[in-house]
């Protein structure tokens, strides 16, 4: 039965996932009508803002990754329908307001019964809570997780990459690690159903790769600069000859225009929506312990060139600058704050002004770290080919500890995709940051993880059973 019911697996999540949208659909539109029941009737009012509520709700779930049960654990799903829910509900509600100030209904602009807002939303995020819940609750009671195979080339990169897969205990079952120089490695890839690589040499990688998709097998490895390359190539036909192609290229003049323009827009708005969380942040961190307020530290953006960013001061004056770990003594009372809620890079909304650097972009690195990242990464001085941002695909993604190689590569990608609508995506994901309790998590001591041996006598119980 339960072999049965996996085969329409994805017609179930397609199922649930519209009875959740409609729901949420139904909540705010069914509630209004008890104290305006013409937003049910055929109306151009009930029209636009029923399209709108739709068509504003569907791209917000694409932004936000949607009702993704089975992909994701439940917080990360329900943080993002929460989002996108709220902001439709707002927009939508708003958009009603204006509409209903006519002869016909108001005479001027007045809020339409916001206690029934407040009741809608919190109706709404209840279902989403529950039904995320439910949604995994099932899509895992049908859908055992996978055996898991880790290969990788050193205990350090082990040490790296184990602990993030074991947080996804439901989706994976770690069976079986070994090193990629292992004689029995075919033996263990073929005993189950999904391969991780980690930090395996490309050429070895590529031969065992091809192991695995001859042997059906699920695989997910780290990427190289080449596969970043790859990723974004477009297949050609030259004569009768298929080429895989990418052609170099910057920004053109108009995204240039366009991105200067947003960012001009944004921290001139962000300035003066913040100004007074601008203004208590900067008497608390004096009443704290007297000290300045400002943190200026040179940084580098597009071309290497350098530039002062601007931070409120979290950490006491006069001591090492070097990046915070877990329970850094360095940090103060009112640095702890702002650093949680991320409010210490306010600030940087005059950086983007000035122009040194964009609302989205690489984050600025400190000189120091540039040149021993760039030492030990070459490939991260491409990080430099754009202006560095305020926020970016590896913030959002990533944690104040990931290392600097993922962040890099989180960059690369990026930058390889650069377009208008991606930014303007990455403006709304970062919110996201906000309901994020790990994302400002300090650097850690990596636990010593050993390799497992292999058994061949238990490989052949594996498979048997």
């Amino acid at each position: 039965m339960r072999h049965r019911v996996r085969k329409f697996q994805r017609s179930i999540v397609f199922v649930m996932k519209i009875l959740l949208y409609f729901a949420l659909f139904a909540t705010f539109f069914l509630l209004f009508a008890i104290d305006y029941p013409y937003i049910l009737k055929l109306s151009r009012t009930a029209a636009i803002t029923m399209v709108t509520f739709v068509v504003l709700g569907t791209a917000l779930l694409s932004v936000y990754g949607g009702y993704a049960i089975g992909k994701q654990k439940s917080k990360p799903i329900i943080h993002s329908m929460i989002l996108a829910t709220v902001i439709t509900d707002l927009f939508t509600y708003f958009e009603f307001c204006i509409m209903n100030a006519s002869p016909a209904n108001n005479y001027a602009f007045r809020l339409a019964a916001p206690e029934m807002l407040l009741l809608i939303l919190i109706i709404q995020i209840l279902v989403i809570i529950g039904w995320t819940y439910f949604g995994n609750f099932v899509y895992f009671s049908i859908t055992p997780p996978e055996r898991v195979c880790i290969i990788t080339s050193s205990k350090i990169s082990l040490g790296n990459v184990l602990p993030k897969i074991r947080k996804y205990k439901k989706q994976y079952q770690v069976a079986d690690i070994i090193d990629y120089k292992s004689e029995d490695i075919f033996e263990m890839i073929l005993r189950n159903d999904t391969v991780f690589f980690y930090d395996v040499p490309l050429q070895a990688r590529t031969a065992l790769i091809e192991f695995c998709y001859d042997n059906m097998k699920n695989i997910y490895y780290n990427p190289e600069l080449s596969d970043v390359v790859a990723a974004n190539a477009k297949h050609v036909v030259l004569d009768d000859k298929s080429f895989m192609s990418l052609v170099v290229k910057d920004l053109s003049l108009e995204q240039r225009f366009i991105k200067r323009l947003i960012d001009i827009i944004l921290s001139f708005l962000g300035l003066v929506i913040a100004s007074p969380i601008l203004l208590i942040s900067a008497i608390s961190i004096k009443i704290c312990d007297g000290g300045k307020i400002m943190f200026k530290q040179k940084r580098a953006t597009k071309g290497g060139r350098i530039f002062e960013v601007y931070k409120f001061r979290t950490m006491k004056e006069n001591v090492k600058n070097v990046s915070a770990k877990v329970d850094d003594d360095r940090i103060t009372s009112v640095g702890k704050i702002l650093r949680k809620t991320r409010m210490d890079e306010l600030p940087q909304l005059f950086n983007i002004l000035k122009g040194d650097m964009s609302v989205v972009g690489p984050r600025p690195e400190m000189l120091e770290n540039v040149k021993r990242y760039t030492k030990e990464l070459p490939e991260f001085a491409y990080r430099l080919r754009v202006k560095a941002g305020l926020t970016g695909y590896a913030q959002i993604v990533g944690k104040y500890n990931t290392s600097p190689k993922d962040k890099l590569f989180l960059d690369l990608m990026y930058i390889e995709n650069y377009s208008i609508w991606l930014d303007i995506k990455l403006i709304f994901q970062t919110l996201i940051v906000f309901l994020k309790t790990d994302s400002t998590e300090g650097f850690k001591e990596q636990p010593q993880i050993e390799f497992v041996k292999y058994d061949a006598k238990q490989s052949k119980k594996s498979r048997a059973d």
